[in-house]
């Protein structure tokens, strides 16, 4: 396999559900290199004879020969994808990304599609498709790439914080008519509810939910003015099963009921 540039050789999932521990160990290492990713829980890694427990949004490296010991308790939840690739220039692959040949973890942000990357490459030796070999390393170079990318922008401490922001409005304007709870939001993404409610108003000048009503008054006008929707129809379509509820938020934003304000459009 040196004689090739770069090749992907295996790739894919596990999901630990067992009510057991279960190990991985390796002392030997591997013929080639393995970067695993942790989508989920933690597992419990071993570097230098030292245990590190590894939690999500983490990826591990392993180069030839470095011994490869892990394992998960019962209770840890975790799910690893990991995929093995080798060649002649992966060592200038890796200096291109800058991955340091002193570290083998790697803290890779909450916001990356990598679980999609994984997802693709195992699909590609699933399939076997034209030219699958060459997707295969396209989507491992993506996954370095994004690696580097992340690490070069961290150094501005507000990056990640305007990344999920950023993501945030955007789900809020697909799903401002849905029953948003910011709680849960916030813990879905891993932050705190009030870490995500002071840096939403950071950036917006309001708070996640004052957002997302501002949405839904802005398209009830919309609805108001351009339709023939009952009072009923406007609130349920912007997300209130409420109508008596929908008039008085409605009012108390815009100065008058929603009926007043559609007499007033007509």
């Amino acid at each position: 396999m040196q004689d090739k540039p770069l090749i992907v050789t295996a790739v894919g999932r596990h999901r630990f559900c067992s009510d057991r521990a279960i190990s991985t160990a390796n002392p030997k290492g591997s013929d080639d290199y393995q970067l695993l990713y942790v989508s989920s829980g933690k597992v419990r890694f071993y570097f230098d004879g030292q245990e590190r427990v590894i939690s999500q949004n983490n990826m591990i490296l392993y180069r030839p020969g470095e011994p490869q010991i892990y394992y998960q308790e019962s209770n840890d939840k975790a799910e690893l994808y990991w995929v093995h690739f080798a060649g002649s220039d992966v060592e200038q692959m890796l200096e291109s990304y800058q991955i340091s040949k002193n570290q083998n973890v790697f803290y890779v942000g909450t916001k990356q599609n990598f679980p999609w990357l994984y997802n693709q490459m195992i699909q590609e030796l699933q399939l076997k498709r034209v030219n699958f070999d060459n997707a295969l390393i396209l989507n491992l170079q993506q996954i370095f790439l994004s690696m580097n990318r992340y690490r070069q922008e961290k150094s501005n401490a507000d990056a990640e914080m305007s990344m999920l922001i950023e993501h945030a409005i955007h789900y809020f304007h697909e799903n401002y008519n849905q029953n948003i709870v910011i709680e849960d939001y916030a813990r879905e993404h891993n932050v705190t509810p009030h870490w995500f409610t002071q840096n939403f108003k950071k950036i917006t000048k309001s708070t996640p939910m004052q957002y997302i009503i501002a949405l839904r008054i802005k398209n009830a006008m919309d609805l108001l003015e351009n339709t023939d929707y009952s009072i009923v129809q406007v609130a349920e379509a912007v997300g209130y099963d409420n109508s008596l509820y929908f008039s008085r938020i409605f009012k108390k934003c815009i100065g008058m009921s929603p009926s007043d304000y559609k007499k007033r459009t007509i």
